[in-house]
């Protein structure tokens, strides 16, 4: 699918004949941090002058045309640019927001208060589906302004189970992997999502894969059980945030993912697409060095726009990445 960028950056059209036949096709909607890009704080950001350079807080978008669904991956605080973008992919029909399940991974900033959005100070939507885990379910239910979403019916929370699918329309299901991170307020997880074409693997928050052998779970097993991968890329190496002491926030570097995964098969490499890019990753930049480097070493940075049809009713699935 060609998306076409002559209009201004926030602004993404899609060629309605191609996407019609593309049965399940996934959007990335964001690819930043939860801040986003620029970010609050940082004045000296390109971005602020050049709107290009902005980039949306991470989510996907996935669309099931053959039974009128979609769906959302995360509820950032740049929800209203995602779903608009959502609609231009694949307008839906119905009441808005036409979102058939919104599946968090945790209770982090940029990860679900969009939520806030589908109130009744905005949107005042009735009775979206949010999947949750337990305790991500019980704090929305139980923590204002959250739980006034739920009393109002403007989300209908559906508890998930740990490694459990999450059996969808259409045989797609949605698998939630808890990972180490930061827990204050709930779990943390990744989703597998499997379709009748290809799957993908969605982890844009944990400490380090090191933690996550600790526990069992080994990222090249799970890199070779699907068809596409967006992996948390958070920072490219620890020299991002001058003055300051990186190791208190945990998360892969671009630089250690780039090593650990170098002995993967080319193939492997190539269903890499890092992702949830900090404001000062430098990897973040079209034209960047360290971007060049990861594109030379066999890997993907996630595009804001860029499609991926899952299930083509033309041709047998691939993974072909079209922006």
């Amino acid at each position: 699918m060609k998306l076409l960028k002559s209009l201004p950056p926030l602004i993404l059209l899609v060629t309605t004949a191609v996407a019609a036949s593309c049965e399940l096709e996934l959007m990335v909607l964001g690819n930043a941090q939860d801040g986003g890009a620029p970010q609050l704080g940082n004045p000296g950001d390109p971005a602020w002058s050049d709107p290009s350079l902005a980039r949306l807080a991470t989510s996907l978008g996935l669309v099931d045309r053959r039974n009128q669904r979609r769906y959302l991956f995360e509820a950032t605080p740049d929800l209203r640019l995602q779903l608009h973008r959502l609609n231009q992919l694949a307008p839906g029909s119905g009441p808005m927001p036409r979102l058939h399940g919104i599946f968090l991974t945790h209770a982090h900033m940029g990860h679900y208060t969009g939520l806030m959005f589908l109130g009744h100070e905005s949107m005042g939507a009735r009775g979206v589906p949010v999947f949750a885990m337990p305790r991500m379910a019980a704090y929305l239910a139980s923590n204002g302004p959250w739980s006034q979403l739920v009393s109002y019916g403007n989300i209908e929370i559906h508890p998930l189970i740990a490694n459990g699918p999450a059996l969808l329309e259409g045989g797609i299901s949605v698998t939630p992997l808890p990972v180490p991170h930061r827990e204050e307020f709930s779990e943390v997880v990744g989703f597998r999502v499997d379709t009748p074409g290809l799957s993908v693997l969605f982890i844009p928050d944990i400490d380090s894969w090191e933690d996550w052998d600790a526990r069992g779970v080994k990222i090249e097993d799970r890199i070779r059980s699907v068809d596409v991968a967006y992996l948390d890329a958070t920072f490219f190496d620890d020299n991002e945030l001058p003055g300051r002491d990186m190791s208190g926030f945990p998360h892969p570097r671009i630089q250690g993912s780039m090593r650990r995964f170098a002995a993967l098969p080319d193939g492997e490499k190539a269903k890499i697409r890092f992702i949830h890019l900090n404001h000062s990753n430098p990897a973040r930049f079209p034209d960047s060095p360290k971007r060049a480097r990861v594109l030379a070493s066999g890997f993907r940075i996630a595009e804001e726009g860029e499609t991926v049809c899952l299930l083509s009713s033309t041709e047998p699935a691939s993974p072909q990445t079209h922006d």
